[in-house]
């Protein structure tokens, strides 16, 4: 894109506050907020570095998206930034996002509290304190009994779940409410969430008056708790003052070593030091300063955690809308030149450089595979027992260190041929992949537990399904590595060869564990009806209680179960 594609597009932006986007065909380059986004973005017409031309040349198109204020555009900006991890914004290096309150688009709608809205959802937010928005969200189910179960425990009940005795859903799966009323209380929900308070606070009020003429006090209170989340939700983006008494006080220090940095925190309580960590930051502007990460980071790093009563930090940044931000939560900035607070900043500052300075295992493997560099790996296994029970495991790593919530692990075809059921594994996580099924992103690098044999067949499934990612693989036998150019001896003491070992252990614990569990699982009569897995079994025993009391039912019984279909239903009732 140039100078006049820029022009041209600006003529067709708004000049509210919101977030800009710079897009590539398949991904976001860079993510930016504006107090007027077409004046902001005219100004890239005349890109203000070298960084930022290239970034332009590579962009094809320019998104954007409006916001009420601009402290929701800062917010909006810091979501935007974790969930698409553009190349040209400097990125912390987790995956901790600002919540939003979603109404999905079903015909009975659902009401949550989420970081990735369902596609048609109408999302409200961002808000920096998730705890104020759960007790705003528990109001509102309260209030008009929207329904917060997922679809599978929605569909197909046949009495209302403890959320109704509760008082928070007014059941609409078992028609215990009419569908218009229902659809009247949602649209009151959507009332005050779009800032009419009095929606939602009126019947509080009401509520809690009513409970202290009863003399129920404590329900009084708990509503009065309520009440006030619920007053104070619109006033500053849903979040709290934190208040005048610094008892919380966050020192940042700062390492940049080329397109990489290291921010540590220091997190101080009641004048004592309790907490010390250490966050690594992508910084692709790396002449832009400590300033200019630190106006980054701030945002993104405080998307699920409380603020502080002070942050004393080693620069001022410059950055009015942050500075709104944190003024109105409350938050005292320092920048402190001398005493007891300048001596936590200059520890933080050491803190931070050991981490700069320190081995940095995944850039050496990068360099010597001659990948650009390697953040994330995935480690595959398999694991059987002469071809029964086969299972694989699919491990991350991030930075170094495993990311347990990105384990998956998967029941394969029963094959006595781990090449067989390495390119199964290998094809099941390409296809998510490609297809965009998989919620994670993509890996730098892929690890086989294997030798060249399993590496060739993970190849082979990644290739046919158009997945392209390194593979390597790394044998147990002599713990050779196997690359594109073949085998490789590392040093028993590299640090190198330890991380790929610590993935491929990880992997292959993870698949025994799990062969371990489907081998010990008591099967029945139902496992050897064609169309029913464990899944499907599962929830026909959850439905009609054992064996015995599937074997009763009839078959237009079986078929509303979810996922039974009328051949399926045949079939169970043939073979019991």
């Amino acid at each position: 894109m140039d100078a006049a594609a820029v022009r041209e597009r600006t003529s067709a932006l708004p000049d509210d506050p919101g977030v800009y986007l710079f897009e590539a065909d398949d991904r976001t380059l860079y993510v930016g907020k504006a107090l007027d986004i077409r004046e902001r973005v005219r100004s890239y017409a005349d890109p203000r570095s070298e960084r930022i031309r290239r970034m332009v040349e590579a962009a094809a198109r320019i998104d954007f998206a409006v916001t009420d204020t601009e402290t929701q555009a800062l917010l909006l900006e810091a979501n935007l930034i974790k969930r698409h991890q553009p190349r040209y914004n400097v990125r912390l290096k987790d995956d901790k996002s600002y919540p939003l309150v979603s109404v999905t688009r079903h015909e009975v709608p659902r009401i949550e509290v989420t970081r990735d809205p369902d596609e048609g959802a109408t999302a409200f937010g961002p808000f920096t304190d998730k705890g104020r928005v759960e007790t705003v969200l528990k109001a509102i189910r309260r209030v008009y009994g929207l329904r917060g179960c997922s679809d599978h425990k929605y569909e197909g009940r046949e009495r209302p779940c403890l959320d109704h005795e509760m008082g928070l859903c007014s059941a609409p799966c078992t028609g215990e409410i009419s569908p218009e009323s229902y659809a009247e209380d949602v649209e009151s929900a959507i009332r005050f969430l779009e800032g009419e308070t009095g929606a939602l606070a009126e019947p509080l009020r009401r509520r809690m008056g009513a409970a202290a003429e009863e003399q129920a006090f404590e329900r009084a209170a708990a509503l009065r708790d309520e009440l006030d989340a619920v007053e104070a939700f619109h006033g500053g983006g849903g979040d709290a003052v934190v208040g005048d008494s610094e008892e919380r006080v966050d020192v940042l220090g700062v390492a940049i070593e080329g397109e990489k940095a290291t921010v540590a925190r220091l997190h101080s309580e009641g004048g004592k030091l309790v907490d010390r960590e250490r966050h690594r930051v992508d910084a692709p502007d790396a002449g832009a300063g400590v300033d200019a990460l630190l106006a980054a980071f701030v945002p993104q790093f405080y998307a699920d955690r409380p603020l502080p009563d002070a942050l004393l930090l080693p620069e001022r940044y410059d950055d009015r809308d942050l500075d709104r931000w944190l003024d109105a939560e409350g938050v005292s900035v320092r920048v402190p030149g001398a005493g007891r607070e300048a001596t936590l900043v200059e520890l933080a500052i050491k803190n931070a450089s050991r981490r700069a300075g320190g081995a940095d295992p995944a850039g050496d493997l990068a360099r010597r595979l001659g990948i650009g560099r390697i953040d994330r790996i995935e480690g595959f296994d398999v694991s059987h027992a002469g071809g029964r029970d086969v299972v694989g495991s699919d491990v991350v790593f991030a930075d170094g260190d495993p990311e347990k919530r990105g384990y998956r692990r998967r029941k394969l075809d029963e094959t006595n041929d781990d090449y067989a059921n390495m390119k199964t594994l290998l094809r099941w996580r390409a296809e998510r992949a490609v297809e965009g099924r998989d919620d994670r992103p993509d890996p730098d690098l892929l690890l086989i537990d294997g030798g060249d044999g399993q590496r060739n067949a993970a190849c082979e499934a990644i290739e046919a399904v158009g997945w392209d990612v390194p593979v390597v693989a790394l044998a147990k036998a002599d713990e050779r590595v196997i690359t594109d150019d073949g085998a490789c001896a590392w040093d028993d003491d590299d640090p190198v060869l330890h991380l790929l070992q610590r993935v491929r252990d990880e992997a292959h614990r993870f698949a025994v564990q799990y062969h371990r569990t489907v081998r010990d699982t008591v099967s029945t009569p139902l496992d050897e009806v064609p169309g029913v897995g464990p899944e499907l079994r599962d929830r026909l025993l959850g439905r009609f209680g054992s064996v015995e009391g599937v074997r009763a039912a009839s078959a237009g019984e079986l078929a509303s179960v979810e996922g039974v279909g009328e051949a399926t239903a045949e079939a169970i009732d043939r073979s019991l």
